[in-house]
């Protein structure tokens, strides 16, 4: 069973920084793409970032463009997103998100999510 546990949300103040952790198991790690969803109240679900299976590729939203890096350390089945220069708009629920091929809106694999709360 595949199992996708986020970690390390919380509240911090404008301009500050969190890094997520998601703690993955019950598939290859090291052979899927992972990355990271957001979803505030009364919004849909946005695309973050993800990362290919090796780590040589990443891709981003334009929204945070500059301030958020994914990666991940396979021996250990863990993806992270560093978040740096937060913003009140980046408030949401962030989710970690698991695609044998690549990350999409489909992707069949989720977590339960971890809570990013930015204060001005």
């Amino acid at each position: 069973q595949v199992t996708l546990v986020e970690s390390g949300g919380g509240l911090v103040q404008a301009g500050g920084s969190l890094r997520l952790s998601c703690a993955a198991s019950g598939f290859t790690f090291s052979r899927y793409a992972m990355g990271w969803f957001r979803q505030a109240p009364g919004n849909e679900r946005e695309f973050v970032a993800s990362i290919t299976w090796d780590g040589g590729t990443t891709y981003s939203t334009d929204s945070v463009k500059g301030r958020f890096t994914i990666s991940r350390e396979n021996p250990k089945n863990t993806v992270h997103l560093q978040m740096n220069s937060l913003k009140p708009e980046d408030t949401a629920v962030y989710y970690c998100a698991a695609d044998p091929k690549r990350i999409t809106r489909a992707t069949p694999y989720w977590g339960q999510g971890t809570q990013v709360t930015v204060s001005s």
